[in-house]
């Protein structure tokens, strides 16, 4: 018997669907925050392209500030005391001294509000996409299974991987990452619906989906501090190479095994869409994935940025401070998805895990070098991950609780959910900074995970729903 025939053994399947779904998830979020750390130096440099001065035919090149190297140590923590060889450039500047009085960064100009915007547009542009195609997405896999559209999902991801390696414009860069969001859609509908599918017992899906997110964490863990790495010392287009040739192996892998043209198609048919929508109990765990969606996507948005302007923060800093955020994440996804089949520890770590969530991203606001943005990254992280390895897990509990066990469409909601969170908060991070400032945009966040985490109480033992089980067959056994 060989390798290949072994691994279609039905034995293996789960194995292998646990280890495609990881690896759909790491390539995804991986890309994800790979580009964090990238887009705002990349974008600025573009913007501050070489120029030629009238009557002269000489080209006149401006340097950006973002690429002046910042040895002094104090500077590199956040001191604000100007290095001895730095001239401060906002002496030039009344405007930039007024707006940043605090600041001795040489990178403070108006430019880098514009980068601001273009960045929270382009880091939006995918989960907006997604947020488009998820609708559509979930009832398809319910139809035709979870195999054609995770098969076709890792070929957009290729696709989209490649185009950003050779984008050198804003709209190159913004078409590559809306294609992203189609292929994301694919990834995470298909991938959370497997699971959910093929591990029905509810302490084997709360372990698998912990473990599925383990892959997640890593993208996010690994993407920011080597995009910044690889684009410090190698260039823009080899992280994004690279990350073509993983999502290569991780499609030709799923290919193999599952053989995507051959699965029977043939499925339940699934809960609709709407009446889902219409479920307290699926609303109020969508809105907490939401929001702590939100606390990570405004920060991802608005604290490079900040970092640049007040601490002086070099390329590869700005992504290596993310590293305590996914690391926490990981602990924590692996920690509370063991313990999501339970429901009254699902709400209570969902609670919990908004709170602290909220005060962490208050707190930001008043951080003022990088030795607090690291200890406030991985509050976060632990918090983002808390809430989403308990309610992940819950929203496929409450399908099997309350509906037909088609699992496709909740999935699609709770992307939805994840979508309107990384869409909202680039969107909105780059204008509330520019006209009321990074502390209250943080403010704003925290308060609203606060106010809405006593809602998750509700999750706590939720109701069976007696007319869909009886049209679905199933029996009062849980």
């Amino acid at each position: 018997m060989d390798l290949l025939t072994w691994l279609r053994q039905e034995a293996q399947r789960k194995k292998m669907i646990l280890v495609i779904v990881f690896l759909a998830l790491f390539l995804d979020h991986m890309l994800l925050s790979v580009v964090v750390p990238i887009l705002p130096n990349y974008l600025y440099k573009i913007g501050k392209a070489p120029t030629t001065t009238p009557g002269n035919s000489t080209d006149l090149t401006v340097n950006p500030p973002i690429n002046q190297s910042l040895n002094n140590r104090s500077v590199i923590l956040g001191s604000t005391s100007a290095p001895p060889h730095q001239t401060p450039a906002l002496s030039s500047n009344p405007t930039v001294a007024q707006k940043f009085p605090e600041s001795n960064c040489s990178y403070t100009d108006a430019h880098l509000d514009e980068v601001n915007i273009k960045v929270g547009l382009l880091l939006a542009s995918k989960s907006t996409i997604q947020l488009i195609i998820n609708p559509f997405m979930g009832p398809l896999t319910d139809r035709i299974g979870y195999h054609i559209p995770m098969c076709a999902g890792f070929c957009i991801i290729i696709f989209s991987t490649t185009l950003f390696a050779f984008s050198s414009s804003f709209i190159l860069l913004l078409l590559a990452r809306s294609v992203q969001g189609v292929g994301g859609s694919c990834l995470s509908v298909a991938g959370m619906g497997m699971l959910a599918d093929g591990y029905k017992d509810g302490k084997e899906r709360g372990r698998a989906m912990g473990i599925s997110f383990t892959g997640l964490a890593l993208g996010l863990i690994a993407g920011a501090p080597f995009g910044s790495v690889m684009y410090e010392f190698v260039g823009k287009m080899a992280p994004f190479l690279v990350l073509a040739a993983v999502a290569v192996l991780a499609g030709g892998l799923h290919a193999l095994v599952f053989e995507p043209s051959r699965v029977q198609t043939e499925m339940d048919k699934g809960t609709p869409l709407l009446t889902l929508l219409k479920d307290l109990y699926i609303l109020i765990a969508a809105g907490a994935i939401c929001l702590t969606t939100l606390v990570i996507a405004t920060i991802e948005t608005a604290l490079p940025i900040w970092m640049m302007k007040t601490m002086c923060a070099s390329k590869w800093q700005l992504g290596t401070v993310f590293l305590t955020d996914s690391i926490s994440y990981l602990v924590a996804s692996n920690i509370f998805g063991h313990l999501s089949q339970k429901y009254s520890r699902s709400w209570l770590c969902a609670c919990i895990g908004m709170i602290l969530a909220g005060i962490s991203t208050i707190a930001f606001g008043f951080s003022n070098n990088i030795y607090h943005v690291l200890v406030l990254n991985a509050i976060v992280g632990f918090s983002v991950g808390t809430v989403d390895s308990s309610i992940m897990p819950l929203m496929g509990n409450l399908v099997d609780l309350r509906y037909v066990p088609v699992y496709g469409t909740v999935y699609a909601i709770a992307d939805v959910a994840v979508c309107i969170g990384f869409s909202l908060g680039p969107a909105i991070a780059g204008p509330i900074v520019k006209s009321i400032g990074f502390h209250w945009l943080m403010a704003i966040i925290g308060t609203a995970n606060i106010i809405f985490s006593p809602l998750c109480i509700f999750l706590y033992s939720p109701p069976w729903q007696e007319d869909h089980l009886v049209r679905a067959g199933k029996k009062k056994t849980i």
